[in-house]
């Protein structure tokens, strides 16, 4: 019975080998879990957003360049005016008295105007006189030369007359003026959005300041001012269509279009390394949404630009990779291996996943993007399988050529084929 036993030892001993050498052999690497999507055709919009504040598209001060106590104020925060209509009054009693006192100064100069009138009437008949006797013989030269100087003394003091004439209606006129100032007039349709004085407090104007007593917007006609980045700005256009969105009004969209792009950058922290270029864009509501007032928060998205009929994918697809770790790359010609090494480029790429279900990195150009997709200019068809997460194995992990697949249903990624969300 002893040659059974060595049969059996040597079939231990075969099987054990076979076991051995089974697991020396080189396994493929394991697949990796990947989220697929499908290149497809469509159309796409390149969106613009920008967040800022409602405000209204006519606002007015209203200030006066007098100074005075202010004596009535005829509305209050809110009020809706319209347009002439009375809002406030300055105390009057100091621009009526220098009315009266230029009114009084343009009579007198009047007076003086008119006593100059007839002096000058009178010697002008004088000389006429004097001229008849030296031509009878009965009048010296002397006397027709002091005849001659009366009348033209007497023209003189008319001209200085007129002129003090026209000084003194030019006050006149100012004072009036003046007097019409202290009572304040609305010059739009609109409401009061801020009162700045109350009755009884000294309103300080002048020409040079202007001391405000009370803010009116039109309401009607609203419109938000946000700001966007320098790469932004050269896509947009007056016109352009936009939605607007307010804090205030959860789930509702209103309609609006760009009216104004700034031609000016502003700049923020100018020569640091936080610096900021911006441009201050303007979209107008096209209608006023009920209880919107200015000074809301709002948010803009502008429709920049629409192409149809385009490659789209997933936007998360598209990742970068090193030039030199795609399998098309080609070393640098002579004297830019250099440069090749201090600046190391970089590659849009997608991972594209074949029959055989092994992904394959392929460069591709890209177009306009929307929140959720991203054109492809070149590099994928129609159809084509992509890899579109998740983010950390399509942005670091996945490798040309490694075996992907869906995770199962029920498994830690969800259901076979779905999408990230």
């Amino acid at each position: 019975m002893k040659w059974w036993k060595g049969v059996i030892a040597g079939a231990l001993f075969l099987g054990a080998a076979a076991i051995t050498a089974g697991g020396l052999k080189e396994r493929p690497p394991p697949s990796q879990e990947v989220q697929i999507a499908k290149a497809r055709k469509g159309t796409i919009t390149r969106t613009i957003t920008g967040a800022g504040k409602v405000q209204a598209a006519t606002t007015v001060k209203i200030s006066s360049s007098l100074s005075g106590d202010l004596v009535e104020l005829l509305v209050k925060d809110g009020d809706a005016v319209k347009k002439g209509q009375v809002l406030a009054r300055i105390d009057r009693r100091v621009y009526e008295a220098a009315l009266k006192q230029a009114m009084a100064s343009q009579n007198a100069a009047r007076a003086d105007a008119q006593v100059a009138e007839v002096e000058v009437s009178r010697t002008t008949q004088e000389l006429g006189r004097v001229e008849g006797l030296v031509t009878k013989g009965l009048a010296s030269g002397a006397e027709l030369d002091i005849a001659k100087a009366s009348k033209n003394t007497a023209e003189a003091r008319l001209a200085s007359s007129k002129q003090l004439l026209a000084r003194n209606v030019a006050v006149v006129e100012q004072a009036q003026t003046d007097l019409s100032r202290t009572t304040m007039f609305s010059p739009i349709d609109g409401n009061v959005i801020e009162l700045s004085r109350e009755v009884g407090e000294r309103v300080r104007g002048s020409e040079l300041a202007e001391d405000v007593v009370m803010t009116i917007a039109a309401l009607s006609a609203m419109e938000v001012k946000f700001e966007v980045g320098e790469h932004e700005v050269v896509h947009l256009k007056p016109g352009q269509p936009a939605d607007v969105t307010l804090d205030a009004l959860e789930g509702q969209t209103f309609a609006g279009s760009v009216v104004e792009i700034a031609q000016k950058a502003l700049i923020k922290n100018e020569g640091t390394e936080a610096e900021v270029t911006s441009f201050p864009v303007t979209v107008a509501l096209d209608m006023r949404p009920p209880g919107v007032l200015p000074g809301m928060s709002a948010e803009a998205r502008i429709s920049a630009e629409t192409r149809s009929d385009v490659v789209l994918v997933p936007i998360q697809a598209v990742t970068v990779r090193a030039e030199r770790t795609l399998p098309d790359y080609k070393e640098p010609i002579e004297g830019g291996a250099l440069k090749a090494r201090r600046t190391e480029s970089l590659a849009k790429v997608v991972f594209v996943v074949d029959a055989a279900n092994k992904a394959q990195v392929r460069r591709v150009q890209t177009g306009i993007a929307s929140d959720t997709e991203l054109e492809i200019l070149s590099g994928l068809n129609d159809g084509d399988r992509v890899v579109e997460g998740p983010y950390r194995t399509l942005s670091k992990e996945l490798n040309h050529g490694d075996t992907v697949q869906e995770p199962e249903q029920g498994g830690p990624g969800g259901m076979k084929g779905g999408r990230k969300s």
